[in-house]
């Protein structure tokens, strides 16, 4: 599968364990299928509570594999901080893309769907649903 083109997904939270627990979550509740590549970017590089562009940026990099990065961020200056990656245009691979969803719903809805080779429309689609599924 190495040469397979997967929707990568980045988790950018506040908190590097929070991003890195959902990753671990989605990436269990995926199934045994594809290898889909995540990439948690939570945190600031000295380990407080924070939103790195650095730390995005390569995440980004390390999860690219020609299909297109999925973003998923938790709340405010996480979703600031990609904007302004995005809009810097050298930053983020190319085919980066802002994913309005649920942090956790729509991570495990986006690691499933990019598993079964999906493209980062249906991708982002499927993370997107995730905003209409009722607990109760």
């Amino acid at each position: 599968m190495s040469g397979e083109k997967l929707v990568g997904i980045v988790l950018v939270s506040h908190s590097a364990e929070v991003a890195a627990s959902v990753a671990e979550l989605a990436r269990g509740l995926s199934g045994a299928g594809t290898s889909v590549p995540v990439a948690p970017a939570g945190g600031t590089e000295g380990g407080g509570l924070g939103t790195s562009s650095d730390l995005i940026a390569a995440a980004a990099a390390s999860v690219d594999r020609g299909a297109g990065v999925a973003v998923l961020t938790d709340l405010g200056s996480s979703v600031l901080t990609v904007k302004a990656l995005l809009a810097e245009g050298d930053e983020l691979p190319a085919g980066t893309r802002l994913v309005d969803a649920p942090f956790v719903e729509g991570a495990i809805a986006a690691v499933v769907t990019a598993s079964t080779g999906a493209d980062l429309d249906a991708v982002e689609a499927a993370a997107t649903e995730a905003y209409s599924y009722r607990k109760v």
